[in-house]
């Protein structure tokens, strides 16, 4: 039988990031680089790949990426958590850099990786595909908040940020003239339009998923409870950077609950054609059904402190496992690619 670190012997990774403390020293907010990774996040992938066999090759970013293609560089796989720092399509550059050079990579394709940063369109995909998803406006200027006709309260943020950028105790809106001055304030910090949707009152999940396609699956469902002190009701950007003393995090257990919150999450998962590894966040409407939020193709991966590791350690996954079946995941497409470029020969 051929073991994990056997089927990667001899198999170079690149690895693509986005430095935190790179961007701060060039001038760039806190706010601006929350989803960028620390170096020990890089230091923790690249020791987990090189247990499991792999050849490591640290890049840097979509510029340096650049750099390295052109010089004729070139890796068996590349390990992508790159975020990017501009535009709309900022998590996309990365792979469609690749996808022009014909190098595979981890995670999710292009398409998915622009889609899913636009939240408004991405709720757009999974309620096609039959996923529950809140109603919801896209507040494109000012005047725009006047003509939103969703029932209060509503829920207001940033339609292309993550780690819950924008997100603070006034994005729960109870009326017009709060649904006036949120939008306001968004538009004019962020520059971008402000999705606004019905809020879900119910409790919060967030779904690891592992796989692509038919080969995905619930790893574990992870319950998030905000503790005294954290902005209530919102799972705000304060509240996940101050995360070890404002929130609590648990495991979903067995039944029809977490039955149907990951049955939802797959769906939305395969709806909008996610790769290997990520997660799908879920909220409990008045009803206690199920609703999808947003999905995170390019999730944390800290081995401490993101939600995915956490989950897969208090699951009893170690963190290089947790690696091993991301990149298990992406090894298949090299054996397509490869038998795709022969019958093309």
């Amino acid at each position: 039988m051929t073991t994990r670190a056997g089927a990667a012997r001899g198999l170079s990774v690149g690895l693509t990031y986005d430095l935190r403390e790179h961007y701060l020293a060039q001038g760039y907010s806190e706010v601006q680089t929350a989803e960028f990774d620390r170096a020990d996040t890089i230091d923790a992938i690249e020791a987990a790949l090189e247990e499991l066999g792999y050849a490591v090759d640290r890049i840097g970013h979509v510029r340096q990426l650049a750099e390295r293609l052109v010089a004729g560089d070139r890796w068996d796989l590349v390990f992508n958590i790159c975020e990017g720092i501009n535009g709309i399509g900022r998590e996309a550059q990365v792979p469609a850099l690749l996808d022009a050079y014909g190098v595979e990579y981890v995670f999710s394709e292009t398409l998915t990786c622009a889609l899913t940063l636009h939240k408004g369109m991405s709720k757009d995909v999974v309620r096609a595909a039959g996923v529950r998803t809140p109603d919801h406006v896209l507040v494109r200027e000012p005047g725009d908040a006047a003509n939103v006709n969703l029932a209060y309260p509503l829920f207001a943020k940033p339609f292309a940020e993550g780690t819950g950028k924008g997100v603070d105790a006034a994005s729960k809106v109870a009326s017009p003239p709060q649904l006036r001055s949120v939008c306001r304030r968004l538009l004019r910090e962020f520059r971008q339009p402000v999705l606004v949707e019905r809020y879900l009152c119910g409790r919060e999940f967030t779904v690891g998923v592992l796989g692509t396609g038919r080969a995905a699956r619930a790893l574990a469902t992870l319950e998030v409870h905000l503790l005294g002190q954290a902005d209530a009701e919102v799972y705000s950007y304060r509240n996940k950077e101050e995360c070890e003393s404002l929130v609590k995090y648990s495991l979903l257990g067995e039944g029809d609950l977490r039955g149907g919150v990951e049955a939802l999450a797959l769906r939305a998962w395969r709806a909008l054609e996610c790769r290997d590894a990520g997660r799908i966040d879920i909220r409990l409407d008045e009803e206690g059904q199920p609703s999808f939020i947003e999905a995170n193709p390019l999730a944390g991966i800290h081995p401490q402190h993101s939600d995915l590791p956490i989950m897969a350690s208090m699951t009893g996954m170690t963190y290089t496992a947790l690696i091993g079946e991301i990149m298990d995941s992406a090894r298949l497409r090299l054996g397509r690619a490869a038998k795709t470029r022969s019958m093309a020969a």
